[in-house]
């Protein structure tokens, strides 16, 4: 098992209490509250003391406070931009909207990306509420490169036409 699928493991196993303790610090970095950042130390730690695999903090941080927010259950090759496109509507100046929302959250930086994030998996929660949180958190923790943001259009725009892999 990698240290990103630990990590998941981890998250799919946490109490209601203590997602809703990660809801309420959306939005806000991991220095601004004693209680979210006890509560990440005792869930990523353990896991960075094992690996220098795990996931970096940051990036930890943002999925942990994201599962929180809809715990969706975890599925493998069910990636956020497939999901995305499957949940497309189908009105055409709505979708027009949604597919600039999502060509704009791939040019956000990972500082700003949140918010563009709850809306996406929101969408996904209402339609098919499996989400592919390995590769979210692995993909995020390469946001950095264009090869992922790529990867993501890719993903998007051949699930739209109809690909097989939809």
């Amino acid at each position: 098992m990698t240290a990103t699928e630990q990590y998941v493991e981890v998250l799919s196993r946490l109490k209601p209490g203590e997602l809703g303790l990660l809801r309420n610090h959306a939005g806000q970095g991991l220095d601004e509250s004693v209680e979210g950042f006890d509560l990440f130390a005792g869930l990523w730690w353990p896991l960075r003391a094992q690996t220098q695999r795990a996931p970096r903090r940051e990036v930890a941080w943002l999925v942990a406070k994201l599962y929180a927010f809809r715990p969706l259950e975890h599925s493998p090759g069910e990636t956020l931009a497939r999901q995305l496109a499957r949940s497309r509507p189908g009105d055409k100046t709505e979708r027009k909207r949604f597919e600039q929302r999502f060509d704009r959250m791939l040019t956000l930086p990972l500082a700003e990306i949140e918010p563009a994030l709850q809306w996406a998996i929101d969408l996904i929660a209402a339609k098919h509420p499996k989400l592919d949180w390995v590769r979210l958190t692995n993909d995020l923790s390469i946001w950095e490169r264009e090869s992922t943001r790529l990867k993501w259009a890719t993903e998007f725009l051949s699930c739209s036409i109809g690909g097989e892999s939809c």
